[in-house]
């Protein structure tokens, strides 16, 4: 897989993949996620770098502390595994054109 590479080759791949890296990092920033529950009664907005940007409640879950803990956890778990498989779709969207950097294709 190596016999035709040069090590001034390799160096040029791994800006390639530096300058990939750092554009998705940037583009998954950009984005935001937000997953809803209970019937639209919570919801958690995250950005793509994993942090939340806003929370929203029926005001009647102030009153139910054991309902409130069970679609929060429920939410942020939600919105966690959206931000997370777009992750991996990025990163293997990504890297599906690096094989023509290897000489395959």
């Amino acid at each position: 897989m190596f016999e035709n590479m040069n090590l001034g080759d390799m160096g040029k791949m791994l800006e390639q993949v530096q300058a990939q890296s750092a554009k998705l990092d940037e583009e998954l920033a950009s984005k935001s996620y937000t997953a809803k529950v209970g019937g639209g009664m919570m919801s958690i907005t995250m950005s793509g770098k994993g942090e939340v940007i806003d929370v929203t409640m029926d005001d009647s879950l102030l009153q139910d502390k054991s309902s409130l803990q069970i679609l929060l956890i429920s939410c942020i778990n939600d919105v966690n595994k959206m931000v997370d498989a777009d992750k991996k779709n990025s990163a293997m969207g990504a890297l599906g054109g690096m094989g023509s950097l290897f000489g395959q294709k």
